[in-house]
């Protein structure tokens, strides 16, 4: 019931099992683990019907309720415990692995639930329960109908579940690697466990690594972390010393940059990969084909191409457009959203895909342009600028406003 992570094949596990079980075969750095495969998920659900259940009014909420409120059968609890048990029982990351997630077509970031600082055989039994019954959720509803709106109609989704060492991480982040021969390694990095950065709620430092192993960076303002306190994830205040100091050095980068080579080489093209350091050790975490590029500031782009009174931030997803402002500080907002409407938000959890679906574009106060959102926004081809402070108290609802999210500007239209 199941698989240990070294062995784990994208055919029973998922894309983003099968992926790691392959960068251990190569004796690439991955914290140990084991996978619930799909076929424990297919036997739990069998006898639920839930194409009938999706179906009928509030279905995904009816379907993820269906599942939840059934207990994980004894034979799956026994094989929790004895792989728990051969990891020494440490704090663990519980993980989704859909199928069609971290496919070259699909990112799925982070459209379904994952579970951090999980300890114990039943709590982490009640984890695979919601990572399972996620693939009901809203956002991950929206972003398979937004995703195969071309597609023929195809069987139910299905989930593995991946079980791994939590990482006590003392920075984490997100890497691109080069999907041209002079194209740069594009790295963001912030204090503490990875959420922080793939979930857009700080603006991480940027680091561009060229072939050659020269660094530029940028260095953000880093004021809020996220960690492990027992098995509580608390954010807190980075102190004002430490806002902005690099969370990463140069030679980091440049041996990050190593690393996501030698991924991309294994796993034969460009890579989206989540890394954290802990104990003084880099970790993969993750890896999948990246779907969409962040936009590249032309060179030619300067001073004088911005409007006087434009708001800048960083290039996000590709294009512009012009439409009324809408400020959205949480779900409390999303019914205000109308077809059209620019999103002007603190940040975008992944929770917010489906308004992506119907916004035209997408400001935020917070975020890097690797961040899950920032994907998801590249993937829907709608302008994304990222990073621009108070967005919310400078832009007011309904204003007509154009954004550019190849340069990373705001303006009043017309401007």
């Amino acid at each position: 019931m199941t698989i240990p992570l070294m062995e784990a094949a994208a055919g029973t596990c998922g894309g983003k099992a099968g992926t790691l079980g392959a960068l251990l075969r190569a004796g690439l750095p991955v914290p140990d683990g084991f996978v619930v495969p799909f076929d424990a998920h297919l036997a739990a659900v069998r006898d639920l019907d839930l194409a009938r259940i999706t179906g009928e009014p509030d279905g995904p909420a009816a379907a993820r309720q269906a599942i939840m409120a059934r207990p994980l059968h004894a034979t799956v609890i026994d094989a929790l415990g004895r792989a728990l048990d051969d990891l020494g029982d440490p704090p663990v990351a519980v993980r989704s692995s859909a199928a069609g997630e971290d496919t070259a077509r699909e990112s799925a970031a982070g459209q379904h639930e994952s579970f951090l600082a999980v300890h114990g055989v039943h709590e982490v039994a009640d984890a695979v329960r919601a990572c399972w019954a996620s693939l009901s959720s809203p956002r991950a509803v929206a972003y398979r109908a937004a995703s195969r709106r071309d597609d023929p109609p195809s069987a139910e989704p299905v989930m593995a579940v991946i079980v791994q060492r939590h990482l006590d991480a003392e920075s984490s982040g997100v890497m691109f690697t080069p999907a041209g021969q002079d194209d740069p390694t594009e790295i963001e990095a912030s204090w503490g466990l990875g959420p922080s950065v793939v979930g857009g709620t700080v603006t991480p430092d940027a680091y561009h690594v060229a072939e050659d192993g020269t660094v530029t960076r940028a260095i953000a303002d880093k004021r809020t972390r996220l960690d492990r306190r027992g098995t509580r994830l608390v954010v807190s205040d980075v102190p004002a010393h430490a806002r902005r100091r690099p969370a990463i050095d140069d030679e980091t980068a440049a041996r990050l940059a190593e690393l996501g080579r030698q991924i991309a080489d294994v796993l034969g093209g460009p890579q989206d990969i989540e890394w954290a350091i802990a104990d003084g050790r880099t970790w993969v975490l993750q890896a999948r084909p990246i779907t969409a590029a962040p936009p590249r500031r032309p060179s030619s782009y300067g001073a004088t191409d911005v409007p006087a009174a434009a708001l800048t931030g960083a290039p996000g997803s590709h294009g512009t457009v012009t439409g009324p402002a809408r400020i959205v500080r949480g779900p409390g907002d999303f019914a205000r959203v109308r077809p059209g409407d620019i999103l002007v938000c603190p940040f975008t959890d992944p929770a917010w895909t489906p308004l992506l679906r119907i916004a035209a574009g997408v400001v935020t106060e917070t975020g890097g342009v690797l961040s899950h959102a920032a994907i998801v926004a590249r993937e829907q081809r709608i302008p994304a600028v990222l990073g621009i402070a108070n967005a919310t108290g400078r832009l007011h609802d309904d204003t007509l406003i154009t954004i550019d999210g190849t340069t990373g500007t705001v303006a009043a239209a017309g401007a």
